[in-house]
């Protein structure tokens, strides 16, 4: 092995290293919440809360399965308001304030998300009925009679088109 081939080595070497120590450092910073709750019911009401609201910053994740800083505080936020054996729709009632409908995983049927709801409904609705209106006039149309003159003029066509090529 040249020196040059075996300083290559040494670098790849360097580098691969320094991204396994990399991750390993992002590994030992996820830490693990633990929550000390005073009784099973309580700890039953956090962890339905936390799934059923959803993250902010992860818009596609609930708030426990987000590993975002905002996540983490709302998950705090609900701790504390459980512990303090305020209602679930209590809990719920504070972030809609806060946050707006979108932190609910599932929205209320309502005027402003009727259409959420209804839209694919309507759609999915609306499709069936244009496909069957297809296939129904599909089955009424005749197929088109040729006169012998289009018949003659259409050979003629193609006759033309073989001499060019």
């Amino acid at each position: 092995m040249n020196l040059k081939t075996h300083n290559f080595c040494r670098t790849g070497l360097f580098i691969i290293t320094g991204l396994l120590l990399t991750s390993l450092i992002s590994v030992t910073q996820a830490g693990v919440e633990v929550r000390n709750f005073d009784n099973p019911k309580q700890e039953r009401r956090y962890h339905q809360l936390v799934d059923e609201l959803r993250c902010l910053v992860c818009q596609n994740q609930n708030l426990a399965d987000s590993n975002s800083q905002l996540a983490l505080d709302l998950r705090d936020k609900i701790y504390e308001m459980v512990k303090t054996n305020q209602t679930d729709q209590q809990v719920i009632d504070y972030m809609v304030n806060r946050y707006g409908e979108f932190v609910l995983y599932n929205p209320p049927l309502d005027p402003v998300t009727a259409s959420l709801w209804l839209g694919p409904i309507i759609l999915l609705i609306a499709g069936i009925i244009m496909l069957l209106f297809n296939i129904k006039n599909r089955e009424k149309s005749k197929p088109v009679e040729l006169s012998d003159a289009d018949h003659e003029r259409s050979k003629k066509l193609l006759n033309d088109e073989d001499e060019k090529e």
